[in-house]
This record gives structure tokens, C-alpha cells and sequence, in this order.
């Protein structure tokens, strides 16, 4: 009789760790989030709704991890279009009335090929600090200057390039890139 009991548990402990194996090697990737890619998680976000960034700095955050996607991640042509359509959402009107999405995504992609052709990538985006943030009432509208920095490496060493964003509250009280200015800051070798 232990001899069948001893069998049958150890037969049942297989099939446990068997089963398990399965479902490991088999489950999909969006059931814990660990296989969702970069672009995934942003080309997901929900940017018409509760998910739409609450400050300027917050903005600037999310349009560098798109820019960092661009210029850094392995995309499909439709999950580059959905990066493209989520960054002209951080637009001010005017801003994306200037770059129609066409448009937009011929310049993107030029620009990530020039990238590429190079051999550059973005190491390292950073916003600055909170304090940094100048909010200033242009025309009766509230706007906000936010400056970010790109470390980017090449074939010849490291750049650091900054770059000034204007941003504008909309009349839903969200913060939308209004222009931007860029400017070589330092270059290291």
C-alpha cells in the first residue's frame, strides 16, 4: 500500500512540474507585463485619458522615451506610426497643425536613419529638476520652459546636447510642446 501511495505522489509531482514547465514556456507575454517591450508599454498608453502627463516635466519625460524608442529600439512600421501618433498627442495644436502626421513621420524617419547610419544612440535622457521649471503667462496663456540633456554616443565618443521645450496648457488644463529649441552643450571625448 505506501509502495502505490509513494508512486502515485511522485507520480502527481511529475505532473506538477511538468505542467508547470508548460505553462511557463507557454503563457503570454502580456499576462505579467515582464515581455512588454519599450515601445509597447508607450504606444499602450492611454494619452486622451488618465494617463496624459500632469506637469511639463512630466511631459518632456514621456516625449524623451519616445524619442529614445526612435532613435534606440527595434519597431515595426505600424508600432512606429502609433509612437509617432503619441508624440504629436504631446503637441500643442499649433505645434501638430505644423507637422501634419505624413509629414511627421517622413521627418522622424529620416532623422532616426541619419541616426542609424551613424552609429549614434541616446545613452542617457534626463529633464531638469522641478525648481528648474520657468512658468511664465505669455498672451494670457500659461506656459512653462523645460530644458532636457541627451548624452549621445557615436563612433567618435560621447556628445551632450540640450534642449529647450516651451510648453502650453491647453484649454483641457493639459501641458502640449508648443517649440523647442536645440543647442550643443559639451562634448567630451
Amino acid at each position: 500500500m505506501k509502495r502505490i501511495r509513494t508512486i502515485i505522489i511522485g507520480v502527481i509531482c511529475i505532473g506538477l512540474v511538468v505542467g508547470y514547465y508548460y505553462y511557463l514556456n507557454h503563457k503570454s507575454p502580456s499576462e505579467d507585463g515582464s515581455d512588454v517591450t519599450e515601445v509597447q508599454k508607450i504606444v499602450l498608453k492611454d494619452l486622451e485619458g488618465q494617463s496624459y502627463p500632469a506637469t511639463p516635466r512630466e511631459v518632456i519625460k514621456l516625449y524623451n522615451r519616445i524619442l529614445c524608442c526612435y532613435y534606440n529600439e527595434e519597431y515595426t512600421e505600424e508600432e512606429f506610426r502609433k509612437l509617432a501618433d503619441q508624440a504629436i498627442k504631446l503637441m500643442d495644436e499649433e505645434l501638430a497643425d505644423n507637422n501634419p502626421p505624413e509629414q511627421y513621420y517622413q521627418q522622424v524617419e529620416a532623422e532616426v536613419e541619419a541616426y542609424r547610419s551613424a552609429k549614434r544612440t541616446i545613452n542617457n535622457a534626463s529633464v531638469c529638476d522641478t525648481n528648474d521649471v520657468e512658468f511664465q503667462t505669455i498672451d494670457g496663456a500659461e506656459c512653462a520652459c523645460v530644458t532636457a540633456s541627451y548624452f549621445v554616443r557615436d563612433d567618435e565618443g560621447y556628445s551632450k546636447t540640450a534642449q529647450e521645450y516651451i510648453l502650453r496648457k491647453d484649454q483641457e488644463g493639459k501641458w502640449k510642446i508648443l517649440a523647442f529649441q536645440e543647442g550643443v552643450v559639451k562634448e567630451d571625448e
